[in-house]
């Protein structure tokens, strides 16, 4: 049976939860600062909030919120600046 878009925003949000509990900044020589990499977890922050608020009323609403946190994520770790694993994955995705 297919997830409802509540079902897969709740899913995303418990996983973007549990990864920014347990993700670690990782210094690089790359000219790119820590605080504006804080900066783009603070974004991801919002957009998990945007997302838990709209959860209920606009589920497709909350589904685009947390697929952009989850895409910043995944920037984030692909250029080396943040180290972490998805939930339930064996090292790079669900």
């Amino acid at each position: 049976m297919q997830e409802t878009p509540e079902e897969k925003a709740r899913t995303y949000l418990t996983s973007i939860e549990k990864v920014l509990g347990e993700m670690e900044f990782i210094k690089t020589s790359s000219g790119i600062d820590e605080e504006r990499v804080r900066n783009i977890v603070d974004h991801v922050h919002s957009y998990a909030e945007d997302a838990k608020y709209y959860l209920q009323d606009r589920p497709s609403t909350a589904l685009a919120a947390i697929s952009y946190a989850e895409g910043l994520l995944d920037a984030l770790k692909f250029l080396g600046l943040v180290k972490f694993m998805w939930p339930g994955s064996r090292g790079e995705r669900r």
